[in-house]
């Protein structure tokens, strides 16, 4: 049982991969530490579980990554996918520290396995955890429980005691040992964003929120973060921006995860409820541009979209949960997807005569486009020709959001009057919108959440040692 009673150095809030990596760095650091994850045991660890990969600067190949991948290299991919909208020190720190994440993650307990090929492109870039996210949490908790930090499940927290920009208190929902007031010299704010509450979302949304499928946890409501931005803590981040994927439209409303993510947008076209396309499926690598496509059919009638492609493609991307929906013609196709034959024969002829001849690789930005049609594919377009014809409904799946609490690079929150806090911080997705404006490229949220996780135990320790 937890002592309540005691003043602990550094409070951690949320049970994820950030908060674990801070409580880590605050016990490796000679802290009293003590984590309240809000979820039951079983579903410890907020979107960490879904979670595959990590983005890390190297500068050359090891044992599971085939070549170097610089830190110029990581910044001109994170400013490509951004359009320019991210905080440049502070994503130059993040990407100069994920350098040294990559060893120290392993020191925690992490295993690495060798990087997966074929459309996701990622074996330079990319550390794939052995086992997935779910092993990759129960090492960090492993080894924050071996260090001695203290863990509390179902712990709810409802208030937050906050003067002029000092965290003093918590309150819980439930009592524990008779007492709901948890105290810290330091708190570190872990508790990911407001993807989960679908109100909020609605916010700015509207009724189209309804549509949307959550990918990951139900329990990231974004009750920490509105306390936080409610007591003085400056924000940062648009609020309809997000981390949004197209996801299998029959996944369940939380929790789908990785498995009901598509991969097979570049082998197709993408088309509406009027079978109409609305953007180029072959714009770039796919891990650069998977994360557009949520926004995307999100911005669409009913949010709802199809990927249609044909019987050659179907062993060239990663299978998901659910199989596609086929048809021998394209009109029967058309029928089981309760869209107008007619409409979607006349796109995808119009399409199919807007190929042109090429040589198809899809590791690459190849010559295989379209002519003379809006809007074109750039690359990998072939022709849909070969029956049976297939394709994917998809809705958007919302991984997190952006809107957070503005940080410095010691991942000090700051407060509204552009003061740092005395003793608040925050890591993860509660602060990712300070690197992330908008977009995303693969493995890039474990990143931010590693680093400025590690940084945040190592600061709050610091602070509370004062």
């Amino acid at each position: 049982m937890v002592d309540l009673t005691r003043r602990f150095d550094v409070l951690v809030i949320g049970g994820g991969n950030a908060a674990l990596c801070a409580a880590i760095s605050a016990r490796r650091a000679g802290a009293s530490v003590l984590v309240l994850e809000g979820a039951p045991k079983f579903y410890r660890g907020g979107n960490t579980r879904h979670t595959r990969n990590m983005r890390c600067a190297h500068d050359a190949a090891t044992e599971i990554l085939t070549g170097p991948y610089t830190e110029e290299e990581f910044w001109k991919d994170l400013l490509l996918v951004t359009g320019g909208q991210t905080d440049e020190e502070l994503a130059r720190f993040m990407i100069h520290e994920s350098k040294d994440i990559l060893n120290w993650i392993v020191e925690q307990g992490v295993r690495w396995q060798p990087s997966l090929g074929g459309t996701l492109s990622l074996g330079r870039t990319n550390s794939f955890f052995l086992g997935g996210g779910r092993a990759m949490l129960n090492a960090l908790y492993r080894t924050a429980e071996e260090l001695g930090v203290d863990v509390l499940y179902d712990a709810e927290v409802i208030d937050l005691k906050i003067e002029d920009g000092m965290f003093l208190s918590a309150a819980l929902k439930q009592p524990v040992g008779g007492k709901t007031e948890v105290r810290a010299s330091t708190l570190v704010a872990a508790a990911g964003g407001f993807e989960a509450n679908i109100e909020w979302l609605k916010q700015y949304w509207g009724e189209a929120a309804d549509n949307f499928l959550i990918r990951g946890t139900p329990y990231n409501r974004g009750a920490i973060l509105k306390m936080l931005l409610a007591k003085g803590v400056q924000e940062i981040g648009d609020p309809t921006q997000c981390h949004a994927v197209a996801i299998d439209a029959r996944a369940p409303k939380f929790d789908g995860g990785i498995i009901t993510r598509h991969d097979s947008v570049v082998f197709g076209i993408v088309v509406n409820k009027h079978a109409e396309r609305f953007y180029d499926e072959g714009e770039d690598i796919w891990p650069k541009r998977y994360a557009i496509w949520g926004r995307l059919v999100a911005a669409q009638p009913d949010q709802i979209a199809y990927i249609i492609f044909d019987s050659t493609v179907v062993t060239s991307f990663m299978p998901t949960l659910f199989p596609p929906i086929a048809g021998a013609t394209i009109a029967e196709l058309a029928g089981k997807l309760e869209l107008d034959a007619g409409a979607l024969e006349k796109t995808i002829t119009e399409f199919n005569a807007a190929v042109q001849p090429g040589t198809f690789d899809h590791t690459i930005l190849d010559d295989c486009a379209t002519q003379g049609i809006t809007p074109p594919k750039t690359h990998w377009a072939r022709k849909i020709d070969t029956p049976p014809y297939l394709a994917y409904p998809v809705r958007p799946g919302i991984t997190f959001t952006y809107l957070g609490t503005r940080v410095n690079r010691e991942a000090r929150m700051l407060m509204k009057d552009g003061k740092p806090s005395a003793n608040m911080f925050a890591a993860g997705e509660i602060m990712a919108g300070n690197v992330l404006g908008k977009g995303y490229a693969a493995g890039m949220g474990m990143t931010i959440g590693s680093v400025f996780g590690r940084v945040a135990g190592r600061e709050a320790a610091k602070n509370a040692r004062n």
